[in-house]
């Protein structure tokens, strides 16, 4: 499985960006997505997390700003940004669980400054 994560970049505090990841590779749909983001100096945190069947969940920091969906027609995992802050600022990985195994995409950098 190949994960391709796209849509980072510069915004100003409060603005939106949306975050894609493109997962090729795969002949069954992955049942487990999720986002992860780490700052300089910070480890690796989940954020968001999509379990097909089960539902979505969130980290406290982002719950009512970020919506994770994707589009399993397009294998496509989304994560829509809104109220961005400066404190978001981190490099954005997408991850899957498949078939007992994890991969990982390349990472995209959002950065929130004004």
């Amino acid at each position: 499985v190949q994960l391709q994560a796209s849509g980072g970049g510069l915004v100003r505090p409060e603005g939106s960006l949306r975050l894609s990841c493109v997962a090729s590779g795969s002949s069954f749909t992955i049942n487990t997505m999720n986002w992860y983001r780490q700052a300089p100096g910070k480890q690796r945190d989940m954020i968001a997390n999509d379990i097909s069947g089960f539902g979505r969940t969130y980290a406290d920091s982002i719950k009512g700003r970020f919506t994770i969906s994707r589009d399993n027609a397009d294998n496509t995992l989304y994560l829509q940004m809104d109220s961005l802050k400066p404190e978001d600022t981190a490099t954005y990985f997408c991850n899957a669980v498949y078939r007992g195994n994890e991969y990982w995409g390349q990472g995209t950098q959002v950065t929130v400054s004004s």
